[in-house]
């Protein structure tokens, strides 16, 4: 005690809270979680979302065959190469959804197929040769036998080669005396409904190429195969002009998406 006898306080003794309170520290962070999957390693290789779609798209191609697989997965397959590093489900459905069907889509033009979002020059050329191997494979059946004996493969070629052309094409199977083909041309190509055709080049052409016969064959791209009153009468035509050079018409055939129709079958020649 000092002075008039006022107590002093130990200033080394701590100081006292005058009124009586209670203090909750809480550290606002997660527990820790001992059951969570430990991080991936950052020093593996970047593997794209894709990358395991495409590892079980190509084992089941393998293991059950394309009839077990969608459309739209069979063009996937193919796209694969074509484009390497991109999800290509989106772009395969996207080109049967504007063609219609896989059949349809091959044979679009390379510009409609180029066109279509995420397609390309590249995407566009890829199908057009599929197409043309796939054209090629047929017409070499045809070759190995008598093309009206194989009926229903120079059916499949023709619509194959043009039934979903963007234009009407014309043209001619060139048969040698055993029915074998000699050539395929093409004689004239023109809109979406019409293609000239000249009877006299057809004779003129056949001469050149000692045909003894001709199929003729033109696609609709309507899709409908049904002949026109103007299709009977150029047939008409170009069997006089073959007859005076002694050659035969066998048929005239007119393909579409929706089938094919043979003058012959419908008492037309």
């Amino acid at each position: 005690m000092t002075g008039a006898g006022k107590p002093t306080r130990d200033k080394r003794a701590p100081a006292q809270v005058e009124d009586s309170e209670t203090f909750e520290f809480r550290l606002d962070v997660p527990p820790l979680d001992i059951t969570r999957a430990p991080q991936a390693n950052p020093n593996a290789p970047y593997k794209p979302h894709y990358h395991d779609h495409r590892a079980r798209l190509r084992q089941r191609f393998e293991e059950a065959g394309a009839g077990a697989l969608a459309d739209y997965e069979v063009l996937e397959l193919l796209l694969f190469r074509t484009i390497p590093r991109r999800d290509t489900k989106p772009l395969a459905k996207a080109l049967l959804s504007t063609f219609g069907d896989l059949a349809a889509v091959l044979g679009a033009p390379a510009q409609r197929i180029a066109e279509v979002s995420g397609a390309g020059p590249a995407v566009a050329q890829d199908l057009k040769i599929v197409q043309a191997m796939m054209e090629r494979a047929s017409r070499a059946s045809l070759l190995q036998r008598p093309v009206v004996s194989s009926w229903a493969q120079l059916v499949n070629y023709c619509r194959l080669a043009m039934a979903n052309a963007a234009r009407e094409q014309f043209r001619v199977l060139f048969l040698d005396a055993k029915n074998q083909l000699i050539a395929d041309e093409i004689m004239n190509e023109g809109t979406v409904d019409h293609a000239p055709v000249y009877p006299r080049e057809i004779a003129r052409r056949a001469l050149e190429l000692s045909a003894a016969s001709v199929i003729l064959v033109h696609n609709h791209p309507s899709g409908d195969p049904k002949p026109s009153p103007a299709d009977i009468a150029i047939t008409r035509e170009i069997v006089a002009a073959a007859k005076a050079i002694s050659v035969r018409v066998h048929d005239h055939l007119i393909v579409g998406r929706n089938g094919a129709q043979s003058f012959k079958n419908l008492g037309l020649l």
